[in-house]
Order: C-alpha cells, then structure tokens, then sequence
C-alpha cells in the first residue's frame, strides 16, 4: 500500500505529519507522503494521518 497526498487538496496545515512524522513532512507548505511502499510497521500512523486531515487530502492504497 502507498500513501499520495493531494497538492491541490492540501492546505498545509501539517496535522498528519504531526500525527505520523514516519510517513508524512511538510515541503514548500504542503505534506508529502513518504515515498514507495508503506512498511508493515507505517500502515497505522499512515491511516492515522490521513484520519487527521481536514480536507480529505490524503489516501492510502
């Protein structure tokens, strides 16, 4: 499973890379989702990220 943040959806208030800063950092005042693959171990934070955010940014699949 991958996690894609939206650019366009984000409004780069940072919650999710707060929440899960193993999967999610902010650049240029947008979140951007750890490349590749999740890891076994980043499913949850990623789901847990993507919980947080208030525009519906982000997805994991």
């Amino acid at each position: 499973m991958k996690a894609k943040v939206d650019p366009e959806k984000c409004i780069g208030c940072g919650l999710c890379a707060q929440v899960s800063p193993e999967v999610y950092h902010m650049e240029a005042e947008v979140a951007v989702a750890a490349p590749g693959e999740l890891m076994e171990d980043q499913l949850e934070p990623a789901k847990e990220g993507a919980e947080q955010c208030p525009v519906d940014a982000i997805t994991i699949s």
